[in-house]
C-alpha cells in the first residue's frame, strides 16, 4: 500500500511493483500452536510459529501475540461544491497519553459486521455519525492498520456529500458514542495533517489522497451534477 497514488478515471494507479505468484510462493509460514490469552471487544491470541527466511530455510520457533482485530470501513465525506470536508471528533482510549488530548478529529467509520459490504457500511456510518447522505463513492484503498500487532484492516473511501447537511452531535447511545461534527475547508483539513492536529491513520491517508486527487475528483463530481 502506498500513500502517494493518483486517482485517474475511476482507478487507483501506483508505480510500486507487485509481488508475482512465483515470488509469493517463497513467503511461507507455519502456525505450530495458537491460544487465546484474553477475551473482550478485541481478543488477544498467542501464536507459536515459524516462517521462511530471506537467506533460505526456516526461522527458529517464534512466539508472537496478536490482537484479533476486525474489518472496518472508513469514509472521508467531501463536498465538491463548497470544497469542504466533513470530519468528526470523539474520545479515543488509545490517545489518552497523547499531548494533543484524547479527542481525535477523524473521518467517519465503523466495524463491518456479517456479510455487509464495505461500501454499504461506509455509507451507513456517514449518515449515523455526520448526518450526511453519500451521493457517490470512490474507493481509496484498504490497508492493515498495525500488522506488527493486530489483524485489523480498514477499507477506506471518499464520498460526495452536501456539507450543509452536516452538523450537530451524533452517535449511538447503546455504544456510548458522543460524536461532534466538524466541517472545514479541504485545505484546512490537509494542513491539519501537516500540523499534527489530524493524527489517526485512516484520516491521514484519506486527506493525503485528497490532496493529490482533489482537483480531478472535484471536477468530475461537479460535471456529474451538471
Amino acid at each position: 500500500m502506498c500513500l502517494l497514488f493518483l486517482y485517474r478515471d475511476g482507478y487507483t494507479v501506483s508505480e510500486l511493483p507487485s509481488i508475482t505468484d512465483s515470488q509469493r510462493m517463497r513467503y511461507q509460514y507455519t502456525i505450530l500452536h495458537s491460544e487465546t490469552m484474553a477475551e473482550g471487544f478485541l481478543p488477544l491470541k498467542r501464536y507459536r510459529l515459524q516462517h521462511s527466511l530471506f537467506a533460505g530455510g526456516m526461522s527458529a520457533e517464534l512466539v508472537r501475540e496478536r490482537v484479533e482485530g476486525y474489518q472496518a470501513a472508513s469514509l472521508l465525506p467531501y463536498d465538491p461544491v463548497t470544497d469542504k470536508v466533513v470530519l468528526v471528533e470523539q474520545f479515543r482510549i488509545g490517545a489518552i497519553e497523547d499531548a494533543a488530548g484524547a479527542w481525535i478529529l477523524e473521518v467517519v467509520g465503523g466495524i463491518i459486521e456479517g456479510d455487509n459490504a464495505p461500501d454499504q457500511v461506509a455509507r451507513q456510518e456517514a449518515m449515523e455519525e455526520s448526518g450526511c447522505e453519500v451521493a457517490e463513492l470512490v474507493s481509496i484503498c484498504n490497508f492493515l492498520v498495525s500488522p506488527g500487532t493486530s489483524s485489523e484492516r480498514i477499507h477506506l473511501f471518499c464520498g460526495r456529500v452536501d456539507s450543509s447537511k452536516a452538523n450537530g452531535i451524533h452517535g449511538l447511545d447503546a455504544e456510548g458514542e458522543d460524536i461532534r461534527v466538524v466541517v472545514m475547508s479541504a485545505e484546512a483539513a490537509i494542513q491539519g495533517v501537516a500540523s499534527g492536529r489530524i493524527n489517526s491513520t485512516a484520516s491521514i491517508i484519506a486527506l493525503q489522497w485528497l490532496a493529490l486527487n482533489r482537483e480531478q475528483l472535484r471536477q468530475r463530481w461537479l460535471d456529474s451534477e451538471g
